[in-house]
């Protein structure tokens, strides 16, 4: 793994303690949604079973956080006329790394964690528009990113993906049936996710069932894929989408001594300009209380390698003081992505 993504993943995992503690973009509260939910299973093997609902944080055939929708968007229409296969960022962040350098695919405080962050307030963006699929798998431990072992860090990484291409091999034998798919992923998940789109659509005939790729939190650089494209505008499809979010006037040392360039597409406009996107032009982002949709609550621009915005204004924003907002690559954009997700899709069908 480049020095570059271990300073920057190392820069992310001190954001995910302090900016989960003074900035509530993600909360772990069960309240958040109805229950309850199985966290009560044990895998024999040490492997997850995805013939078995349990092994999946998110299925349409069960209820889970997936289905949840903010109180702002409660009398929306639904029209699932596509999948998504969600791969969740790290949420095994332990410092001690109690079950070693992979999480148990069966610890329930993991599960339950992971079902009350990432699938509440990411996944379920996608809800309006897609059927969402979201694996449980052995994720690694966020130290797997920077460690100076790096034969274990990336065995940790690799047992992670094996679990997410054996969910997708189930997926595709038993539920997707001709149907368009987005992959969709952030942090960890967007490594996964890379190699995903490598190893089953790129130059493959699946690249024809693509309708775009939310690929976040992570740099794609320009020679990481050899077909797949980033996307143009709002209507494009089978491309790929990525932005990682900082605050303006701020550059990383690890952004900073990239020397590859990474693309960036804004979720304001869709487009890979410069040019500042207007608050006016947030539909709504998410903090804390999952039911209050905040119109406007930041604008964007890109700049260099990543994007640009301003602090959020929030109860409690003063005591704000990081400014590599990873944590919020989604929930900042959730009404934008939620919209953007149906234009595609609709898009992708007038092209069949």
């Amino acid at each position: 793994m480049s020095n570059y993504k271990r300073i920057f993943l190392s820069e992310a995992l001190v954001s995910v303690f302090l900016l989960q503690s003074v900035f509530p973009i993600i909360s772990c509260s069960h309240k958040n949604f109805p229950g309850p939910f199985n966290y009560h299973f044990k895998s024999d093997s040490h492997k997850p079973d995805y013939s078995n609902l349990d092994y999946w944080a998110a299925h349409p055939f069960k209820n889970d956080a997936s289905d949840e929708v903010p109180s702002d968007f409660k009398n929306e229409k639904k029209d699932t006329l596509a999948d998504v296969f969600f791969i969740h960022p790290t949420t095994y962040t332990d410092r001690n790394q109690r079950m070693g350098w992979n999480a148990d695919i069966d610890d329930e405080e993991l599960n339950e964690k992971t079902d009350n962050s990432t699938i509440l307030f990411q996944a379920s963006v996608f809800n309006k528009y897609c059927r969402v699929f979201a694996p449980r798998y052995r994720q690694a431990n966020l130290l797997a990113f920077f460690t100076s072992d790096r034969q274990k860090g990336e065995a940790a990484l690799d047992t992670a993906y094996e679990d997410v291409k054996t969910a997708f091999e189930y997926y595709l034998k038993n539920y997707n049936n001709g149907r368009p798919v987005i992959i969709a992923s952030h942090s960890q998940g967007t490594r996964h996710a890379g190699r995903l789109l490598k190893e089953f659509f790129e130059g493959k005939p699946l690249q024809q069932q693509l309708v775009c790729a939310y690929i976040i939190g992570l740099p794609v650089f320009e020679n990481y894929f050899s077909q797949l494209k980033p996307c143009d505008d709002s209507t494009s499809t089978g491309c790929f989408i990525s932005w990682r979010t900082f605050q303006e006037e701020y550059t990383s040392p690890a952004i900073g001594s990239e020397t590859m360039k990474a693309y960036v597409i804004n979720p304001l406009t869709w487009t890979r300009d410069s040019l500042m996107a207007p608050s006016e032009l947030n539909s709504g982002g998410i903090l804390r209380n999952f039911n209050k949709v905040i119109p406007g609550l930041v604008h964007a621009q890109i700049h260099g390698n990543i994007l640009w915005v301003n602090k959020p204004r929030f109860f409690g924003s003063v005591f704000l003081t990081m400014k590599n907002y990873h944590i919020a690559d989604y929930n900042l954009f959730y009404g934008n992505i939620r919209e953007n997700a149906g234009t595609r899709i609709r898009a992708f069908l007038e092209k069949k």
